[in-house]
């Protein structure tokens, strides 16, 4: 037995690799420089645009809602320290004080981070919405290019060491995608529609006994 397996070990092994699996076909790559396709495609340009001004009043809410939470932050701390060199019931009535506007501050606080998480969730659903339209289209462009020309395999061009200027299709996969996408829309990913509820079944008269 111990023969009879060494044998077949030895004819498998003298057999060309192509007698056993099939020869891949070699590679003949495209490549791709996607960084520039998103920096300079016409709806890349538009959204980015939108996406800067939304950014901007982001950061003007922050600033809007963060300076008088600072102010009062400030009063507060010169009003304790006031309260140290007061004694008795004085000292008393302003800790009360302080208290109640210390849980003011916080309330606010919590409000405004509130609306700030919700101002940046919206913010980057918006460009992940923006980032899906793009590749929607953008993937099957480099797919079809890649087949007109004649390539099995695409790279991105960070992915390359070197490459020759021939084998690189960005110019034709950004007139394409210039054509077939002229914009998109910058608003936050639609929301998943919530599964309908199931409808009561009316209920079947009992028939009455006799």
């Amino acid at each position: 037995m111990k023969t009879k397996l060494l044998a077949a070990a030895l004819i498998a092994a003298a057999l060309p690799s192509g007698a056993i699996a099939q020869r891949l076909a070699p590679a003949t790559i495209a490549v791709v420089d996607t960084t520039r396709i998103y920096r300079e495609c016409n709806a890349c340009r538009t959204a980015q645009a939108a996406l800067q001004g939304q950014v901007t009043t982001l950061q003007q809410r922050q600033q809007q809602l963060g300076t008088p939470i600072q102010t009062e932050m400030q009063s507060i701390e010169a009003a304790a320290r006031a309260a140290q060199n007061q004694t008795g019931a004085a000292r008393t009535t302003a800790e009360a004080a302080l208290q109640q506007r210390l849980q003011a501050l916080q309330l606010q606080q919590n409000t405004a981070n509130q609306e700030l998480q919700r101002l940046e969730q919206n913010l980057r659903s918006t460009q992940a919405h923006v980032l899906q339209q793009i590749n929607q289209r953008l993937n099957p462009i480099i797919q079809q290019v890649m087949t007109a020309r004649g390539a099995n395999l695409a790279v991105g061009v960070d992915a390359t060491l070197a490459h020759a200027a021939g084998i690189n299709v960005t110019n034709e996969v950004l007139a394409q995608l210039n054509a077939a996408l002229p914009a998109v829309s910058v608003t936050p990913l639609p929301q998943a529609a919530a599964p309908a509820q199931p409808q009561p079944q009316p209920q079947q008269p009992r028939p009455q006994g006799r």
